[in-house]
This record gives C-alpha cells, structure tokens and sequence, in this order.
C-alpha cells in the first residue's frame, strides 16, 4: 500500500449509507453494495464483501483506486468492485454508485420491462425510463461492462434477475434517487392494476429535465 490521504469523513459516508439502505427496505443481509469517490484525491471507497451493513466500521471499509487496485484496508472489497469503478470511469459526473436489490424495481428486472417515465420526480433525476441492461453473473468484468452499457447518460439502470444500480454526484443524490426509482416501479405496478399507467411525453420529460437542470432550487 502507498501513502495516500485517506479520509475517515468517507469511511463513515459508506457505513451510514449502508445502514440507509437497510432501514429503507432497499436490501438486506449483505446483499447489494455502495461507493464513493472523493473527487479531491480521484480515491474510491467502498463497501466491504459479505458483511452485514450494521457490523461495518469505518475501518472495514475499503478504498481504491480508478485502475481497481486496493490501496488501504484490511477488508476485501465488495465483489461488484468492478462495477463501481468501471461506472465512475465512464461518468465523470457520477461520484456514488449504490447497488441495491429492493422489492418493485427488481420486479421489473425478472420480467426483463423497463421502467417508464410516469412521474415528473423520476424524468426530472432518472431519466426518461430505466432499462434491463444485457445479463451476465454477479461480480464480472462483464456485468461491469453491460451496466456500463445500460446506463449511458441516466442515473439507474436495472441488472436481470438481480437488482439496481443507481448514481449520483454525491451520496445524498444517489439515495433519493434510488428511493425515487423504487417509489415510481411500485406505483407503476399498483397503476397497471387499477387502470393503465399514463407516460410523460417526450417533449414534457425535455422541459422538466430542462427546468430541474437550470431553474429548480436555490441560486439558480
């Protein structure tokens, strides 16, 4: 290992992160993983492998770098560690990955549909849908690659027969997306039972991506 900065203010972003995730219904067990990366030193941090989220400390978190070498921490790292810096490679903009395996959303990838775009908080910071990206095992480069893929420039992208993976440019971001990608997959699904989903326009998902990106919130 070399002498790097490493940083306990991101250790405990990932501990905390996790116990979110739990106490969100996002995942449970061991199951699922989360990064992030400080974008002062370009370090990544992330969830170490097969441990339940309420025993993590912030010394069992492990860090890496972009070229997916460990370079501080007693821990393996999770066994997506592929996944995480393959995306953060790919999208400059991104700084969290968080992968979980809730209930509705992973509804939607057993079945191989996409997510669509029916509510104005999901086109605003997910996107226009969310889509199945091309399936292969859990913690390959491949799966890294077919995330990578299915991804392109939205926030989620749904792994077949697996889960989610949601991002963001900080931890805060990355979770209210995931909790808005799980909100809109329930009400999609309680909407095909009692009538049939109505999806946002094209030209309605490019005025409210237009309005969130310039307009929406303070100092803009």
């Amino acid at each position: 290992m070399t002498n790097v900065k490493v940083k306990e203010e991101f250790r405990q972003m990932i501990v905390d992160g996790g116990n979110t995730m739990v106490s969100q219904g996002m995942t449970v067990g061991t199951w699922g993983n989360l990064s992030i990366r400080d974008t002062e030193t370009g370090l990544i941090y992330i969830k170490p492998s097969g441990m339940p989220y309420h025993e993590i400390t912030q010394n069992d978190v492990v860090v890496m770098n972009s070229s997916f070498e460990v370079i501080w921490g007693h821990r393996k790292p999770s066994i997506e560690f592929n996944l995480h810096i393959s995306i953060m490679n790919a999208r400059k903009d991104v700084h969290t990955v968080i992968h979980t395996h809730p209930i509705y959303s992973s509804a939607f990838a057993v079945t191989g549909l996409e997510i669509p775009g029916i509510s104005e908080d999901f086109v605003q910071i997910v996107g226009d849908k969310v889509i199945n990206c091309a399936y292969s095992l859990p913690g390959t480069p491949e799966l890294a690659r077919n995330v990578v893929e299915g991804l392109g420039d939205r926030n989620a992208v749904l792994i077949p027969n697996h889960g989610t993976v949601c991002v963001g440019a900080d931890m805060e971001s990355a979770l209210k997306i995931s909790h808005v990608v799980e909100k809109s997959a329930h009400i999609y699904i309680l909407a095909k039972i009692i009538g049939t989903p109505q999806v946002i326009s094209d030209e309605d998902m490019d005025a409210m991506q237009f309005f969130a990106r310039n307009y929406y919130g303070q100092g803009k």
